[in-house]
């Protein structure tokens, strides 16, 4: 129960404060310059580095299909147990990012790095989906295995 309440505790909280960020951006048209970070609009048709953004409506419906095989496999081999903090952080930004999808029809990015070199565009729910990724893999190389 415990695991439970962490995965959906992360879940929720990168969701709605992600669907907080995105609105400064979207709706309140929030913009700020500097000469290595931007925080601007951009619409992101595609996933990242706008790759498949040719998918076009057909690409939120093979990310719901992606998210929920993964989901799938989380409950099936019982990752849930092991990786509640991450697979929630990693849960909340893809959801935020399909909310985007589905009630705009592209995922709202702000963070531009452009200091030295161009970096991609990037929002909240894309660092939480890293981070969450990064506490797995660091999980694993620390090896501190519990069973569920």
């Amino acid at each position: 129960m415990r695991k439970a309440a962490i995965f959906l505790f992360a879940l929720a909280g990168v969701f709605f404060i992600d669907e907080g960020i995105k609105a400064l951006f979207y709706q309140q048209h929030y913009n700020w310059q500097s000469s290595c970070i931007s925080l601007e609009l951009h619409l992101n048709r595609g996933v990242a580095f706008s790759m498949f953004a040719f998918l076009g409506d057909y690409l939120k419906w093979f990310q719901i299909a992606l998210v929920g095989l993964l989901l799938f496999l989380a409950y099936k081999e019982k990752w849930y147990c092991k990786y509640p903090l991450s697979l929630g952080l990693i849960a909340g930004g893809a959801l935020g990012n399909l909310y985007d999808r589905f009630s705009i029809g592209a995922v709202v990015d702000y963070v531009y790095w452009h200091c030295g070199f161009n970096f991609a565009v990037f929002n909240f729910a894309d660092v939480m989906i890293d981070l969450g990724i990064a506490l797995i893999i660091l999980q694993e190389l620390l090896k501190k295995d519990k069973q569920c």
